[in-house]
């Protein structure tokens, strides 16, 4: 192998960020080197995180529907779980996009180069793995490593029975009793699936408030639906964690000061993540790290060395795949002498739980931060058509409106399919709707995307499904 090459654009990293950059970059006639420490591209989100989660998460939305569907009279026989069959599915599934990936690099013919990525200086990177080391010269570079998962430094080492988010999407198998630490996003899916396959699983957070961006009136309706399906703890937080031949047993303490010796046959560990930067050199050629550890980027996601550029998880929160795409074609379209700006009035959220829980723009309590006088607009799913028909009418869609102008800024669904009907609340957010605009569009009859239209309908008055 040639240990000294050169290209226009060097993109560390094959996750979402980093492919869609490379990709892009390649769209746009650069000569573009992706350099991947691992064997396949996708990153987390393929491999280890978003797509094996909703591929689990799918399985445990059919085996819900299907208990539910015996209030109606159609009964089914209790579900067997087979771990190898879904594990193989689950790992096809991540095969199938990892080779359409694959694909689309030799088609665009983007070089890869495997193994990890360290800065020797500012124009050059070293990348080394078991069998070689080269040095890649580039004009441009763009960081797009990602994230991993915070550990624990109290929680001792027990590769069997402590996990991470990727051991519990590996399905070693299916603990009986189950702690997830942490209330976010990661661990409620988690607590979604594994309860689904048949675990009792505990969660707890040591907030009193979990997902801080969601109002608590969206938040508390999605605790009234899990009650029977897991246990949520708020408060609450892991002492010290004993191990046993048998199991684990965990020392939890609430607020307050009282405690509880738990037996579990695993534990996740799920408090967040944190940025891939510090194997990367990038304290040798002076690149800027912000106060909350991440890489810091302009509008047109430029380090401070100019001809360095970092996408997705490494800039910061949210650390969400669709923001890091976003970034890596500005990124992209920047190197190639556009003048384009990562500006994004709204980014969306979705927990992929069952009811999902979505949001988009402004919260209540952010809304009061920056003084805006506004008023909010709730149409319950438990008068919605579909969603009776549909027995999901646990529910709500919530719209946020500015008074002063009655454009909407921000908005929020907890309820079945949520991630799915968030679009069209983003959409007018950035397209500056005011409640009218939303309210005269003709929403289909009956679906649960026309809660939107009702809400903005009960704010402006004329609501007719529900008493205004």
């Amino acid at each position: 192998m040639n240990n000294k090459i050169h290209a226009k654009v060097v993109v560390i990293g094959s996750g979402p960020a980093g492919y869609s950059a490379a990709f892009r970059c390649a769209d746009l006639g650069l000569d573009t080197i992706l350099i991947e420490r691992y064997n396949t591209l996708g990153g987390v989100c393929l491999n280890v995180g978003c797509i094996p989660s909703k591929t689990l998460l799918h399985i445990a939305k059919v085996i819900k529907e299907a208990k539910d569907l015996n209030q109606s009279g159609v009964f089914f026989s209790e579900p067997v779980i087979d771990l190898k069959k879904i594990k193989t599915w689950k790992e096809n599934i991540i095969k199938q996009l990892a080779n359409g990936l694959s694909h689309m690099r030799k088609k665009r013919k983007i070089r890869i180069f495997q193994g990890n990525a360290i800065f020797n200086t500012d124009k050059s990177i070293f990348v080394v793995n078991e069998k070689d080391k080269l040095t890649i010269f580039f004009d441009y570079a763009i960081i797009a490593t990602g994230s991993k998962p915070i550990q624990i430094s109290s929680i001792p080492n027990d590769d069997i029975r402590i996990w991470d988010s990727s051991d519990a999407l590996s399905l070693k198998y299916i603990p009986n009793r189950f702690l997830i630490i942490g209330a976010g996003i990661i661990g409620l899916e988690m607590a979604t699936i594994y309860s689904a396959l048949g675990s009792n699983v505990d969660i707890i957070d040591r907030f009193n408030h979990f997902l801080p961006a969601v109002d608590k009136d969206i938040s508390n309706i999605y605790i009234k639906s899990i009650n029977n399906k897991f246990n949520l703890m708020l408060n609450t937080h892991i002492d010290k964690i004993e191990l046993d031949q048998s199991g684990l047993i965990a020392n939890l303490i609430q607020d307050g000061g009282d405690q509880k010796n738990i037996f579990y046959d695993a534990i996740l560990v799920a408090i967040g993540r944190t940025p891939n930067i510090n194997e990367l050199g990038l304290d040798k050629i002076g690149l800027k790290i912000n106060n909350f550890g991440f890489i810091e980027v302009n509008n047109q996601l430029k380090t401070n060395i100019p001809n360095i550029y970092a996408i997705g998880d490494v800039t910061g929160f949210p650390m969400l795949a669709h923001k890091g795409v976003h970034e890596g074609h500005i990124a992209a379209e920047v190197i190639a002498g556009n003048k384009h700006y990562f500006e994004p009035r709204v980014i969306p959220s979705i927990a992929y739980t069952e009811p999902e829980i979505a949001w988009v723009g402004l919260n209540e309590v952010q809304a009061k931060k920056e003084n805006i006088d506004y008023a909010t607009s709730i149409f319950p799913w438990s008068a919605s058509g579909r969603a009776i028909a549909s027995n999901c009418s646990t529910g709500m869609t919530k719209l946020i409106f500015n008074k002063n102008n009655n454009k909407i800024i921000g908005g929020s669904i907890v309820g079945t399919n949520a991630g799915e009907l968030i679009g069209e609340i983003g959409l007018a957010i950035e397209m500056g709707c005011d409640a009218e605009d939303i309210a005269l569009t003709i929403h289909a009859h009956p679906t649960l995307y026309e809660s939107i239209g009702l809400s903005a309908e009960i704010f402006q008055g004329t609501a007719t499904d529900v008493l205004n």
